[in-house]
């Protein structure tokens, strides 16, 4: 299935009135967008997948404040601007939610409300490993084009060819091949070119130990489903139609095993929040209210 985009969506560059601040995590300053407010709706914590960053949950920001909800949307360690170790073994599945973990404290205290966890794709493993490790945290939790184990597939593939172009060209060669790969796809081709340079431009300050550290992490997650549900944190699963990281139907069983709410996003791939942001913010919006009525 192929999804057009249109040539005025900037994307990750929507505007927002968010401010940039940093939280203290386990290895350095964890680097934040935060809307502030008085969060009278509760407060919302989203956590980016593996290469992408806060700016990932940019078009949702503005129209969450506006509904009321307080929301921090996270660079994990390692990724775009936060610094991280260069030790890949630091950036295990386990020690990532100890960062979120750490944000989440933090927003409690600091606002006293519900605290809703939202994890894309790969962050949604870690803050599963988060909601396991802590689940009284957290009000609900959401997994946003996430999977009940590891990672499998073309983008799998993709990710086995990673230790050698870290090894023989670092970060840029890794961009500079991705760049490529994503030129024969015509949804790619269409992405309007600031918002490409924002890819580009944010690819290249990943640590190079956090690409090797989190793509062994994402290829061995086992499956994790029947303590997540054991916690009896309420939980959404949501998705793009055409995901092509995890598959609808993995993520559709997944939310059957978990007897959670399941909700399939229209007009979108991998990246609901920023592929339909109308929708995504519905099913959001309407998840956290059916929780708290």
């Amino acid at each position: 299935m192929t999804l057009a985009i249109a040539p005025d969506d900037l994307r990750q560059l929507a505007h927002h009135d968010a401010r940039s601040r940093t939280f203290a995590g386990g290895a350095g300053p964890l680097s934040t967008l935060d809307t502030g407010g008085d969060a009278g709706s509760g407060t919302v914590l989203m956590v980016a997948g593996y290469t992408g960053s806060k700016e990932d949950f940019a078009p949702l920001l503005r129209p969450l404040c506006e509904a009321g909800y307080r929301v921090v949307a996270l660079d994990q360690r390692g990724q775009y601007e936060s610094p991280g170790p260069d030790d890949p073994a630091e950036y295990s599945v386990e020690i990532l939610a100890g960062d979120v973990i750490a944000v989440a404290r933090a927003l409690r205290e600091e606002s006293g409300t519900p605290l809703h966890l939202v994890g894309h794709s790969f962050g949604g493993l870690v803050t599963r490993a988060a909601v396991l490790i802590d689940p009284e945290l957290f009000a609900t939790f959401t997994l946003l084009g996430s999977g009940p184990s590891r990672l499998t597939g073309r983008r799998a593939d993709l990710l086995d060819h990673l230790g050698p172009l870290l090894d023989a060209g670092g970060v840029p060669l890794v961009h500079q091949t991705l760049e490529q790969v994503a030129m024969t796809d015509p949804t790619a081709q269409a992405v309007p070119a600031p918002t490409r340079e924002f890819y580009g431009r944010r690819f290249l300050r990943n640590s190079p130990a956090g690409l090797r550290g989190m793509a062994d992490a994402m290829l061995a997650e086992p499956d994790r489903v029947a303590e997540l549900k054991a916690t009896g944190v309420p939980v959404l699963v949501a998705h793009g139609e055409a995901d092509d990281a995890w598959l609808p139907h993995v993520q559709a069983d997944m939310a059957e095993r978990l007897g959670a709410r399941h909700e399939v996003i229209n007009s979108s791939i991998h990246s609901p929040a920023v592929e339909n942001p109308p929708r995504t913010l519905e099913v959001l919006c309407d998840f956290w209210t059916s929780v708290r009525s």
